[in-house]
């Protein structure tokens, strides 16, 4: 059993009443069964909270430090609840979307703006902007997972906007720079970098290494324009979207049979009066995105049956 909020409650009543009885009365409970269910938050928390006799019930110093925790966490509980209802009832002015390292982001904002007024919010964490959307922070996250992962579960509804290649960065001295594409293998004496995420990307990339037949070198996970640096200067190619506009020095190069995926997502409330069009509006900013991208849509010719729908 995990210590949950309800327990502290439990805990509270008993120190506030006094004795087991009146806490029990006070919470609407047989005293024998909160008796029971003391003793179970008793052995979560490895001692006695209380010291009973017929003069009620006292804490012990487990029981005071409990007690101190619980203090702050149950009003910062109920802080933390009333904050979302209010944020989940009051109407939105505009569209506020969270988003994790993309480039659609600003293509959807360039579309949304054109009709209402926009905010954002970025984090490396998909985790804690869905959690943002759910508790009414934020109306939508776009981010991302590995092609073969599918949507994640939860509270939200989720689009695929895209399923994409993953293709690398290197710098233009690069052996592979002027390649129309280059196999993994073929990268198996190199060091990678990666921008970070909570995702399952990782394990894609040491998977699909693995069966090109090798384990990637040093993996450094940092932001955008550090990876761009280290591959400029040859430090370690670069694993990117195929969406992604390189700086210059640097020659986007696509893996040969697409060995790694990337599905772009869009998360809303089931009950977002707007989301179809949110959704489209999001497709067409890929859209724009891909025919800026020369490489990708030079890997598109080449690959017809491939396609960027989901």
């Amino acid at each position: 059993m995990d210590l949950e909020l309800r327990h502290l409650r439990i805990v509270r009543a008993v120190a506030d009443a006094g004795s087991v009885s009146k806490a029990a009365s006070q919470l609407g409970l047989a005293q024998p069964a909160l008796t029971a269910q003391l003793k179970r938050i008793e052995r979560v928390l490895g001692g006695t909270l209380f010291e009973r006799d017929r003069h009620g019930a006292r804490p012990t110093r487990l029981g005071e430090l409990v007690l101190s925790r619980a203090r702050v966490l149950l009003p910062a509980a109920q802080e933390l609840q009333e904050e979302a209802v209010r944020f989940a009832a009051a109407p939105s002015p505009g569209f506020r979307i969270g988003a994790t390292n993309g480039p659609v982001l600003g293509g959807l904002v360039h579309r949304l703006a054109a009709e209402r007024a926009v905010s954002t919010y970025t984090s490396w964490s998909a985790h804690e902007l869905t959690s943002m959307v759910e508790l009414g922070r934020l109306d939508y996250v776009l981010t991302g997972a590995c092609g073969d992962s599918g949507t994640p579960t939860g509270a939200l509804v989720w689009e695929t906007i895209s399923l994409d290649p993953v293709f690398c960065l290197v710098g233009e001295d690069h052996p592979a720079a002027k390649e129309k594409e280059v196999e993994l293998a073929d990268l198996a004496g190199e060091q990678w970098a990666v921008t970070p995420g909570d995702g399952c990307f990782a394990d894609c990339f040491a998977t699909a290494c693995a069966r090109a037949g090798f384990t990637p070198g040093t993996i450094y996970e940092t932001d955008v324009s550090t990876c761009a640096h280290l591959a400029q200067v040859g430090r370690a190619v670069v694993l990117c979207q195929a969406t992604h506009q390189p700086a210059q020095g640097l020659s986007m190069v696509p893996l040969a049979g697409a060995p790694l995926r990337w599905r772009q997502l869009l998360g809303h409330h089931p009950t977002a009066s707007e989301a179809d069009w949110v959704v489209s509006q999001a497709k067409q900013a890929h859209t724009d995105a891909v025919r800026r991208s020369p490489v990708y849509h030079d890997w598109l010719v080449r690959n017809p049956g491939y396609g960027t729908a989901p």
